[in-house]
């Protein structure tokens, strides 16, 4: 993509003559056009401010006309960069775009292209124009949604559909590989976390695979400027704990660790804020609140309810976590922690390992989806390189073949007895005390290894 103009400013641009009496001169704007532009152009931002409170539709319609007839590249940031001086000093102004006055103007169509023709700063200033826009449009419109393809229009227009596709696919081609080096992901996180308030950008996000483009962005920031990006990434997923096929794709990925991750060495309140705010949401969804558990999310909160916060937004967001969190801890029923624990691949000595009582209440529920957490368990003696982890993995098999009627054979047909004959060689002795064990139950069975003891 061009990268000319890249680094202009919206005031470097409007310090610019443009010949208007040149386009009235060809007949790309009209008389009346003319007029209100020599009015207007070059004029004080009070004066300005008080011609759009009188006529604000009049300037729209001919700022998007020019847009549309005019395709001179100086000019077309020209006209880009009033629209934005204009939204910037007030964004209530969007909602002149769809004033019915403009109801046979194609308000979105100029910004929709300009996205993908343009340079960078025509890029930047039409994603931002118009995410202001979408977001300002009245929801329905006489049936149907604001700039649609109404049954009064003697012309087709872009529709709000269009301009949901068009704005959602440049957005997450920008994550993917963006136009301008260090300002393309800052503006498209900035345009995001305006346009994900809406409940159907937010569909649209998901269906276009963008939240796993997030995810990589939630990591600890120390500039200004990272800062500001961290806090309007955690803003978007913030926003998209509220949707649930997003909750779904946050479930599946590296965004719970991350976000704990930025929490715990964050200073800045208004990103804590944000990360708290989301990890409340979560808290009662799927899996969450177990991985919230072993991640130690209780201690995070805790330790951040002893500083010194203003927010009352924070505080009210901490002791509903903290009160959550200490619930579903007493909920927990012993089996999902172990479950839970196996599953992260890090074993410990936790009473359960060694508690008969653990054994005989929970032994059928190693039999749930095909014995799945007995696979996972026999897995983890090829893949982890901790001691304890191999030596607390070899006596918890040992018990499930102590245990479990069936236990020898279905730990025979898994393919277990070789992985734990390799750990009689461990370098470390409570990797082979453990796995000595496992073998003797394995060939004696439950019947005559009772005896055994550790």
């Amino acid at each position: 993509m061009p990268m000319e103009n890249a680094e202009l400013t919206t005031e470097q641009v409007l310090s610019r003559d443009i010949p208007w009496e040149t386009y009235m001169a060809t007949k790309l704007i009209t008389g009346t056009d003319f007029q209100l532009l020599r009015r207007y152009d070059k004029k004080a931002e009070s004066y300005k401010a008080q011609l759009l409170d009188d006529d604000g539709r009049g300037y729209v319609r001919v700022f998007v006309t020019i847009l549309h007839d005019v395709f001179k590249e100086e000019t077309v940031e020209y006209v880009l960069a009033l629209i934005d001086e204009m939204l910037t000093a007030n964004p209530k102004r969007a909602r002149l775009f769809h004033d019915n006055s403009l109801e046979d103007e194609d308000t979105y169509e100029p910004f929709l292209r300009l996205l993908w023709k343009g340079n960078w700063f025509i890029q930047e200033k039409s994603c931002k124009i118009l995410s202001l826009i979408v977001s300002a449009r009245p929801k329905v419109q006489n049936g149907v949604d604001a700039n649609g393809d109404a049954s009064g229009s003697k012309k087709k227009l872009t529709t709000i559909e269009d301009v949901l596709t068009g704005l959602v696919d440049w957005l997450c081609a920008q994550l993917k590989k963006p136009t301008h080096p260090t300002r393309g992901i800052p503006a498209t996180i900035n345009c995001l976390a305006t346009l994900l308030k809406e409940p159907v950008i937010r569909s649209s996000f998901v269906r276009a695979d963008g939240v796993k483009l997030l995810v990589p962005l939630i990591t600890p920031a120390s500039t200004q400027q990272s800062i500001q990006l961290l806090y309007e990434t955690c803003l978007c997923v913030w926003l998209l704990s509220y949707y649930e096929p997003a909750i779904e794709y946050l479930a599946t990925s590296r965004a719970l660790p991350r976000l704990i991750e930025v929490v715990k060495g964050s200073t800045k309140e208004k990103v804590v804020r944000v990360v708290i705010l989301t990890l409340r949401n979560l808290l009662s969804k799927g899996s969450f609140s177990i991985l919230m558990v072993d991640l130690g999310v209780l201690q995070i909160v805790q330790s951040l309810k002893a500083q010194a916060w203003s927010d009352e937004d924070l505080l009210d967001a901490l002791n509903q976590l903290e009160e959550g969190l200490k619930d579903n801890i007493k909920k927990l029923s012993s089996f999902d922690k172990y479950k839970q624990e196996v599953l992260l691949g890090h074993l410990d000595w936790s009473p359960m390992h060694k508690d008969p009582i653990f054994w005989r209440e929970n032994i059928n529920s190693f039999e749930e989806n095909d014995f799945q957490i007995l696979r996972v368990l026999i897995t983890i003696l090829d893949t982890s390189s901790d001691p304890r982890t191999l030596a607390v993995a070899c006596y918890d098999l040992s018990q499930f073949i102590q245990c479990h009627s069936a236990g020898r054979i279905i730990v025979n047909d898994l393919k277990a007895k070789e992985r734990v004959m390799k750990l009689l060689n461990h370098e470390n002795a409570e990797v082979t005390k453990n796995a000595l064990l496992c073998i003797q139950r394995l060939f004696l069975g439950a019947k005559y290894a009772s005896f055994l003891q550790v």
